[in-house]
């Protein structure tokens, strides 16, 4: 196994680069980084201070440094240690720049404006644990998602992956016996979408819930047989309602929660084109 030092260096909160070292660590086998990760770097003493820090666990050092001076002054001891460093937005910035034929700038507001995307972040996450699983469904309107789906479907997981990307989503159960409430049916804001899975895939989920509790793992909730009847009673509330549907079978939170984006992201734009 190859082990690597990663320092990450932001003068905001160090989202993007973490989301970038990640996606590109994982492009690569029998990998261990140890992450280093230092945000809010906006001063010359602070920059100095991690610079001993790297000094002692040399590795690769990305950045995003808005500020010239300070990304001059990494850049030329990063060059005095022998250290790779890389600016990780550098290339879609300078492609930008050639095809709007416009130089980039630093604009006073950018930190404010980066500063709303956190706290609307929070506050999308505080929304979606306060509306898990059927919770407050009388301010589901409120939501931008609703997730709905029988049991162990993947709705929480991937309800806090879409709020840690800003978007409040709330979720509902759906159970044979116990009908949502009527407003799921009228929600005008909200995107309601429909999460469902396979029959042996969803038995295989349940039991190892099951087992997990130290309970008995045959019960009715893992009978094949009421496992298909609950789905089939979903999938027929999704088609009822004209609710897209995402198969979580073969899905990862991540790729079901991008799915679940792209839907919202092209319903936004309807709408615009509407109106």
């Amino acid at each position: 196994m190859s082990r690597i030092h990663l320092h990450l260096l932001s003068d905001s909160t160090g989202e993007t680069l973490e989301n970038i070292a990640k996606a590109a660590i994982g492009a690569f086998e029998n990998v261990e980084a140890v992450r280093h990760f230092w945000p809010m770097v906006r001063s010359e003493v602070h920059l100095d201070r991690i610079m001993e820090e790297i000094a002692a666990n040399p590795g690769l050092v990305l950045f995003t440094l808005s500020n010239h001076q300070l990304r001059r002054r990494l850049e030329t001891r990063c060059r005095a240690l022998g250290l790779p460093h890389v600016a990780a937005l550098d290339s879609v910035t300078d492609a930008l720049s050639n095809i709007l034929g416009q130089e980039t700038r630093n604009r006073p507001g950018r930190k404010h404006i980066l500063d709303e995307a956190y706290f609307a972040r929070i506050d999308a996450i505080q929304f979606t644990i306060a509306h898990d699983d059927g919770v407050g469904h009388e301010n589901w309107e409120e939501a931008d998602i609703v997730l709905a789906g029988v049991s162990r479907a993947s709705k929480t997981p991937t309800s806090i992956y879409l709020a840690n990307r800003g978007y409040k989503t709330a979720n509902i159960p759906l159970v044979l016996q116990s009908p949502p409430p009527q407003s799921l049916y009228s929600l005008k804001h909200p995107m309601v979408v429909g999460l469902t899975v396979s029959p042996e895939r969803l038995v295989q989920i349940r039991r190892n819930r099951l087992l997990s509790l130290n309970q008995a793992p045959e019960t009715s909730y893992v009978n094949i047989d009421k496992v298909q009847d609950e789905l089939a009673f979903a999938r027929r509330m999704f088609a009822d309602n004209g609710w897209p549907v995402i198969d979580m079978t073969r899905r990862s939170i991540e790729e079901a929660a991008a799915a679940i984006i792209n839907l919202f992201n092209d319903r936004v734009l309807a709408e615009g084109n509407d109106i």
